[in-house]
């Protein structure tokens, strides 16, 4: 079994290796077991070289554009706080748990900006009633805390 790289093109952002479009090595195993299989990458030939461009031009649309851009969502989201209702049992143990997709809903409900799920980083699942903290990775450079409230419903 040989150890070398595979070059692979990313079609999703992947902490610590790069964004979409961004055409990285990685160790056969890595790229065949696990950025494959769900989707964040897939195997670099020519053809799909040309393809890079579709996935920059399609990321430069849906990401802020600017650090100008990011500083500015940024300090709206910190002032902003964030309530969703849910069900839960008596002890304030969630039904289930609040994750990034509850969390980008309830952002541009309680008037902040359109929020990427897949920027949105929930350390542990929120399973409980109470204040809780995530991080938006607005830009490279940029993360903004929200202060997120799960009531009972």
């Amino acid at each position: 079994m040989s150890r070398t790289p595979t070059k692979l093109i990313l079609t999703q952002e992947v902490s610590g290796l790069g964004a979409p479009g961004d055409v990285v090595e990685v160790a056969a195993g890595y790229g065949r077991n696990y950025l494959i299989p769900r989707g964040f990458a897939i195997n670099w030939t020519r053809g799909a070289e040309k393809q890079v461009e579709q996935i920059k031009r399609a990321r430069s649309v849906r990401e802020i554009r600017s650090l100008e851009e990011a500083k500015a969502a940024a300090s709206q989201l910190e002032k902003l706080t964030v309530r969703l209702k849910r069900r839960s049992g008596g002890n304030g143990r969630l039904f289930g748990s609040v994750g990034p997709t509850d969390i980008a809903d309830a952002v541009r409900q309680a008037g902040g900006p359109a929020v990427d799920k897949r920027k949105i980083v929930v350390p542990d699942p929120i399973k409980t009633l109470g204040a809780h903290r995530v991080q938006i990775r607005l830009h490279s450079d940029v993360t903004a805390s929200v202060k997120i409230d799960v009531q009972a419903d």
